[in-house]
């Protein structure tokens, strides 16, 4: 029986993956192992070949949702959009999945927002790729990507020529003649502190992947409706217990609404 998992990444002790999933497979009657364990790129391939038969998958954060792509045998396709997998599933081969997206979305929704036209996206890695097509699936047709290196984001230029969507890159601190539905920030906690943006942009909704400290420097300051990095958080790992317990992500679990209840209750 495969059932050991973890989430990989470095930082990875403030994870909250582990008590998100520890709580729904409670819920689901699984006794199944999930834990952090800090890993950098250079000792991913030597600990994948080294993983046994009991294991069931990984989730993957910073830095590891690229460096994953030369190891997987297949791949879904909006891993294959947005260059980026947060989901390994072991079973005859390495498949890998993106959750982030349905992380995205799902938050949107559930604060109340499923129809926007026009965002700013704060960076440009590989979450910002994930962003980009879930805005996209909301019904943005116009987004600004702001990035320290413009040149670093042609790839989310040409993910928003492959969905319909109008992405334009500008270089950090352009934020005049910007007011859009949405502000998506795609920054690490720490690095929204010195952010000082117009209210132009602070008025709008704020959507802030930064969960650990909440609320976010930048939060703190919006004046507009703010949704909270753990929202995305909790409805990814969703979309990978989905795929851990059933092989699909789009296949929703047996009293989902329940296990979303435990795992809202382990993160308060």
């Amino acid at each position: 029986m495969a059932d050991k998992l973890a989430v990989l990444g470095s930082p990875i002790a403030h994870s909250k993956s582990p008590a998100l999933h520890s709580a729904a497979y409670r819920v689901l009657g699984l006794d199944w192992e999930y834990r952090a364990i800090e890993l950098t790129e250079p000792a991913l391939p030597t600990f994948l070949e080294r993983l046994g038969p009991d294991w069931r998958g990984l989730s993957l954060t910073m830095p590891l949702k690229r460096d994953i792509l030369p190891l997987l045998d297949d791949q879904e396709e909006l891993v294959e959009l947005t260059g980026a997998a947060n989901t390994v599933l072991l079973r005859d081969s390495v498949r890998g999945f993106n959750t982030d997206v349905h992380g995205v979305t799902a938050a949107y929704r559930e604060a109340g927002f499923d129809s926007l036209e026009s965002a700013v996206v704060l960076g440009a890695g590989a979450t910002a790729a994930s962003v980009v097509v879930g805005l996209g699936e909301l019904g943005v047709r116009s987004i600004r990507v702001v990035a320290r290196t413009p040149s670093k984001a042609s790839d989310l230029v040409d993910i928003g020529a492959a969905l319909g969507v109008g992405v334009q890159v500008v270089a950090w601190g352009d934020w005049d003649e910007l007011a859009p539905d949405t502000v998506a920030s795609t920054l690490p906690g720490h690095a929204n502190a010195a952010l000082d943006l117009p209210e132009s942009l602070r008025s709008s909704i704020l959507f802030d992947v930064a969960y650990d400290p909440w609320p976010s420097p930048l939060a703190q300051r919006w004046s507009g409706a703010v949704i909270p990095g753990i929202a995305m958080l909790l409805h990814q790992a969703v979309g990978q217990i989905r795929i851990f317990v059933g092989g699909d992500p789009s296949q929703p679990l047996e009293c989902e609404d329940e296990v979303v209840e435990a795992m809202r209750a382990a993160v308060a």
